[in-house]
């Protein structure tokens, strides 16, 4: 017998908190259900912080029920105050809409949008243009503010000197009406998401509740934290995307090939397909075994991610590049001084010196033809200066397939 969707989320780890939950099982049991999840447009990409609730909407999907992607052209006019000790930056109209139409793209890679099977919906449709006086009548009567200063979101930044706007107070009612037109416009009746939007997701499903008469619910999932609490996601460069041209398919791979042992099942559990047996399985690893595991989370996650050919080509870069390969692929190795390194450190000098390009003229024109790649970044400066310490490895690349590592001595 196959297994409940929720059954499946919990099991995998996304579930943290849920209303009416005997109720909303035996509706998903009964019916096809539409459920949303909101997606703040702060960036031109979403970042791994955004991934569970995406896989908890794809576990959904798979489950037989529409997901709704919730793009925020609308409240990202006023910034979502959720775990934020100051005021968010406030964006221009044009901003917020191309950062809308980067995140549509970015959704339909992992969610089947064909047939109506999802749908993706943006909120400025309804808020840029309300009637303040309509909405104060229609919606705010049912809002409580003492009950809404004792929301998290909003008591953390009362503590604090600069407090907190109005502007940002009416968020919550924001969200809460969205989840309403939602319900109104598409039948939605449970909205998913991060932990830390509990207090306005309560909001929405009590609006529809109140006012509608209708049940409405609301399940949070688990934030991607390690074993010390603290949230994941965060490299040198900043943040983790999921745009490959902010943080490449082989920065991307590297990352989860090194989270600590104690998270490894977790985020097998939560970031990728893998059934729970398998999960099981590679969590049990101890020791230098945890590798092979850590191998295969990061190749999953990069595949679902990235798709299959930019996860192999990580992958296979990653193994050349740290243990000089093995495989048929391996890539050939120059090793410099540390002095011979000082001497070449400009990247037209440097590709000479690797042997991936036969002159000063031929790196120079590589770089301008964008043909070049630093540890899989794009070099698009001929004056770009490299910089390494004895004991370091380099991976340089030409093209498609012409690969060079560099190892520095002393």
């Amino acid at each position: 017998m196959e297994k409940h969707v929720l059954d499946v989320l919990r099991e995998r780890g996304f579930i943290q908190q849920i209303t009416h939950e005997d109720e909303l099982r035996q509706m998903l049991t009964e019916k096809k259900v539409s459920f949303y999840v909101g997606f703040d447009p702060t960036a031109d990409s979403l970042h791994v912080g955004h991934f569970i609730p995406i896989m908890a909407m794809a576990h959904m999907q798979r489950a037989g029920h529409r997901p709704i992607a919730l793009v925020g052209g609308g409240t990202g006019m006023v910034g979502d105050p959720s775990g934020k000790v100051d005021m968010r930056r406030m964006m221009t109209t044009e901003m917020i809409d191309h950062n809308v139409s980067c995140i549509k793209e970015q959704l339909s890679h992992f969610l089947d949008f064909s047939e109506g099977r999802a749908l993706m919906v943006n909120n400025a449709d309804w808020l840029r243009n309300l009637n303040y006086i309509e909405f104060l009548r229609d919606v705010g009567v049912h809002f409580s503010v003492n009950r809404m200063l004792t929301a998290d979101c909003f008591k953390l930044r009362m503590e604090k000197e600069a407090g907190l706007s109005f502007l940002e107070f009416n968020y919550m009612i924001m969200q809460a009406f969205d989840f309403l037109m939602l319900h109104n416009n598409y039948g939605c009746v449970l909205e998913m998401g991060g932990d830390d939007q509990w207090s306005n997701m309560l909001a929405g499903a009590d609006l529809i509740r109140r006012k509608e008469q209708q049940p409405a619910f609301a399940l949070t999932c688990a934030l991607l934290t390690n074993s010390a609490g603290q949230k994941m996601g965060k490299t040198v460069s900043g943040a983790l995307w999921l745009d490959p041209e902010k943080t490449s398919p082989y920065e991307f791979y590297q990352y989860w090939r090194n989270v600590e042992d104690a998270s490894v099942k977790k985020c097998l559990a939560l970031l990728t397909f893998l059934p729970m047996e398998e999960v099981d399985r590679l969590g049990a690893l101890e020791g230098a075994e945890i590798n092979q595991a850590k191998r295969v989370l990061a190749y999953e996650v990069t595949r679902v991610v990235h798709g299959e050919d930019a996860a192999r080509d990580a992958q296979q870069a990653a193994e050349a590049l740290f243990s000089g390969g093995g495989e048929e692929g391996a890539i050939p190795t120059t090793t410099l001084t540390r002095a011979q390194f000082d001497q070449n450190r400009r990247i037209i000098d440097l590709l000479v010196a690797a042997e991936l390009c036969a002159s000063k003229s031929e790196a120079r024109r590589m770089v301008q033809q964008g043909s070049i790649l630093l540890d899989d970044r794009k070099v698009d400066s001929i004056d770009l200066e490299v910089e390494a310490q004895a004991g370091d490895a380099l991976m340089l690349r030409r093209g498609k397939k012409k690969y060079r590592r560099v190892v520095i001595t002393d």
